[in-house]
């Protein structure tokens, strides 16, 4: 008499840039409540997360975002305007100075990353080679972050076709896919290039100060009642993203929908917003409680 066969478990994360250190704590809290996944992919800000996980670094992973303040996220903001707002080196060279980068293919547990090959659109799923070659080439936003050039292919954001890769997963090998939406709730909602009032006054001014700077006329200037005559590029180019990656979630995950889906509410937080991450981890841990009647349901009948 034959055993029935473990189901495979695949983890999606999805696209989301600051919004995205959520999955830091939709992780732990899926563990805490013995969900462990056997494969994990990610797009953008996803495959971030998902390679500090496979490869066993998010403890110290989420201590460095836990300590990120305003003036660190600006650090790593080399601006310039040839590609992209954000070149996105001195990001990577953080992570290569502080996480070992290992090929893919000898990662503990099967890993992989979405990105797009800009010149003809297709889909990329990169499964193997340098893992930290894979995130920069998934975490390329248009606009903001420098495309990568990878095996002789200009590849940027894996949002721009696939936000949340639940095929991904599926072609990995999953009989059950939980996927992570970081942006089910931001349509509607204007979104903001600086932090919000949560952050002391001063340093929300230095903040906006220096990314004035930075971006130069980017950014407007206020008006006296202290709100901006237009939307910035900036913010025009946040809420474009914004609304392409719902449209393109929504239709993908139609025709392919994920077995549970977990929905951090996230429309607090900006594009930027990269030192929130107590605010972002916190969103994901309550995204999984919410979540678990579901998930209970699912693993009861699955296990």
């Amino acid at each position: 008499m034959s055993t029935r066969r473990k189901p495979r478990v695949g983890l999606a994360l999805g696209s989301g840039s600051a919004r995205g250190w959520a999955h830091v704590g939709v992780i732990r809290a899926l563990e805490e409540a013995g969900i462990r996944p056997d494969l994990v992919c990610g797009t953008s800000i996803g495959a971030l997360v998902g390679a500090a996980y496979v490869a066993g670094e998010l403890p110290s992973f989420e201590k460095w975002l836990l300590g990120l303040g305003i003036r660190d996220v600006l650090a790593l903001l080399d601006v310039r305007l040839n590609g992209g707002m954000i070149k996105g080196e001195r990001l990577m060279e953080f992570f290569r100075r502080n996480f070992i980068d290992r090929p893919i293919e000898e990662l503990p547990m099967p890993y992989a990353a979405v990105a797009t090959d800009l010149n003809s659109g297709i889909e990329v799923w990169l499964r193997q080679g340098s893992t930290m070659a894979a995130v920069r080439a998934s975490i390329a936003l248009p606009a903001l972050f420098s495309p990568a050039v990878h095996e002789g292919r200009v590849l940027v954001d894996g949002a721009l076709v696939n936000p949340v890769p639940v095929s991904l997963a599926r072609a990995m090998g999953a009989d059950i896919v939980i996927a992570v939406d970081l942006s089910s709730d931001i349509l509607g909602r204007r979104q903001r290039a600086e932090p919000e009032h949560e952050a002391p006054v001063a340093e929300v001014s230095e903040w906006r100060r220096k990314l004035q700077e930075r971006l130069g006329t980017l950014m407007p200037a206020r008006a006296d009642d202290g709100e901006p005559r237009l939307p910035s590029i900036l913010e025009v180019v946040a809420t474009s993203i914004n609304i392409m990656q719902v449209r393109v979630t929504r239709s993908r995950m139609a025709g392919d929908p994920p077995d549970a889906i977990i929905t951090p509410r996230l429309a607090h937080l900006g594009l930027l917003d990269f030192h929130r991450a107590k605010e972002a981890i916190e969103a994901g841990e309550r995204a999984v409680e919410a979540a678990l009647p579901g998930l209970n349901t699912l693993f009861g009948h699955s296990r």
